[in-house]
C-alpha cells in the first residue's frame, strides 16, 4: 500500500483531490499489473513521480510544459490529482525506466538502456537540452550522453540542477550551478558538463538546493560538499563518513545513514530539520524539502522538521514544527520504504508475514 499526507495543493499526492492531508491517506493508483514493491518517489516543486520497479513511471500534480510527461492532450496548466502512467518513448514504443528525478519544474528519466529523456520547464538549464532551451512539452533524449561505454549508477536532483554519477565514476551535472554546486566556475550549466575537481570515484550524489553531496566508497568515507555553504552544510560536515547506506540532503540540510543505524545530520535546524538528539536507531529515512521521515528498529514511523502542510503528521500543533522532537505517524502493514518532497511525505507499507508480525 502507498500513504500520502502532506501539501496537496496542486494535487500532488494523488489522492483525487486538492486538500492538504495531516492524516496518512491511501493513494490509489490504477494498474492492475503494478506492484509497489521497492518503487521510489521523486518530487518537485508540485508534481510527483512514482518509479515502479517494473520500469513503468506515474505522475501526478502540476503538468505546466507537461513537466510530468503525461500522453494525453491537456492545457498548458492543467493538473491532475490522480496519478497516470508516464509514457516515455524511443520514437516507437515505450522504454522502461531505472532512474527518474524532479527539479522544481522538470522531470529526467533515465532509461534501462542509459538514455536520458527530459521533460518540462527550466530557465537555468535544468533541460540539459543544449543554450537557451528552457521547455519541452515532451519527453526529448539528451544527445551523445551519457559518453560511450559508460552505464548510469546514481541520478538527483533539487530545485534547479541534476547530478549523475558515471559507472567511471566521474560525476555530470546541468541546471543552476551558480552557487558552485556543479563545480568551477559556478554558472549555468546548459548541457551535461563533468564535474572538475572530485578526487575519487564517486558512486553517489545527491542534492540540496544549492549544494550537491558527492560521496565515494562507503568502506573509504570519501566525500565532498560542492556549492553554497549557506547554513554550514560544508563547513560543518565531518571530514569523512565510513560505513554509510544511505545518503539524503532537503533544501539546507544533510543526511548520512550509517549501517550502526545511526543517523548524522548537519545544517540548517531552524524548524527541527535535523530531528532529535535522541532518535532510535534507523532502518529506513526520505528528507524532504525541510522535513524528514524515518523508520526505527524499534517499528516506529516517526517525523521531524517543519510540518506546515501536514506533512509531519497530525497533532504537531499551531508551531507547524517538532524542534527538538519528533512526531510518530501510524500506517497499517510494515514499513518498506518512505519518500518526501516539498512538504510532502510518502509510506510504502505491505501486509506482515508470520515472522514478521
Amino acid at each position: 500500500m502507498l500513504y500520502a499526507l502532506g501539501s496537496n495543493g496542486r494535487g500532488q499526492l494523488g489522492l483525487g483531490h486538492y486538500d492538504d492531508v495531516a492524516q496518512p491517506t491511501e493513494v490509489a493508483l490504477n494498474s492492475p499489473t503494478s506492484t509497489l514493491e521497492r518503487a521510489k518517489i521523486a518530487a518537485g516543486g508540485n508534481h510527483t513521480l512514482l518509479l515502479l520497479a517494473t520500469g513503468e513511471v506515474y505522475a501526478t500534480g502540476l503538468d505546466v510544459h507537461h513537466r510530468s510527461a503525461h500522453d494525453q492532450s491537456l492545457a498548458d496548466t492543467s493538473t491532475t490529482s490522480t496519478y497516470k502512467r508516464v509514457q516515455v518513448t524511443n520514437g516507437e514504443q515505450s522504454v522502461q525506466i531505472k532512474f527518474c528525478s524532479a527539479t522544481w519544474s522538470a522531470s529526467t528519466f533515465v532509461t534501462a538502456d542509459d538514455s536520458v529523456y527530459v521533460c518540462g520547464n527550466g530557465a537555468s538549464g535544468e533541460l540539459g537540452l543544449g543554450l537557451g532551451v528552457s521547455d519541452t512539452t515532451t519527453p526529448i533524449v539528451l544527445n551523445s550522453f551519457p559518453p560511450a561505454d559508460t552505464t548510469i549508477v546514481s541520478l538527483a536532483a533539487c530545485m534547479g540542477h541534476t547530478a549523475v554519477v558515471l559507472s567511471t565514476g566521474e560525476v555530470y551535472g546541468w541546471g543552476n550551478g551558480r552557487k558552485g554546486q556543479l563545480g568551477l566556475p559556478p554558472q549555468r550549466r546548459w548541457s551535461p558538463c563533468r564535474i572538475e575537481g572530485v578526487p575519487f570515484k564517486a558512486v553517489r550524489a545527491v542534492c540540496g538546493r544549492e549544494f550537491t553531496v558527492i560521496a565515494g566508497d562507503p568502506e573509504e568515507g570519501k566525500f565532498v560538499v560542492l556549492g553554497s555553504n549557506k547554513c554550514r552544510v560544508k563547513s560543518g560536515a565531518p571530514a569523512s563518513i565510513t560505513g554509510w547506506k544511505d545518503i539524503a540532503a532537503s533544501w539546507g540540510s544533510i543526511f548520512v545513514l550509517l549501517d550502526s543505524g545511526r543517523l548524522l545530520a548537519w545544517g540548517r535546524d531552524d524548524h527541527g530539520q535535523l530531528g532529535p538528539p535522541n532518535l532510535d536507531s534507523v532502518e529506513l529515512f526520505a528528507a524532504g524539502s525541510e522535513h524528514a521521515l524515518a523508520y526505527t528498529g524499534a517499528g516506529k514511523l516517526r517525523a521531524w522538521g517543519w510540518g506546515e502542510h501536514g506533512n509531519c503528521g497530525p497533532g504537531v500543533g499551531t508551531e507547524s514544527d517538532t524542534k527538538g522532537r519528533c512526531n510518530g505517524i501510524e500506517v497499517e502493514g510494515l514499513v518498506v520504504g518512505l519518500g518526501a518532497g516539498c512538504a510532502t511525505s510518502w509510506v510504502f507499507t505491505k501486509a506482515p508475514t508470520n515472522d514478521e508480525s
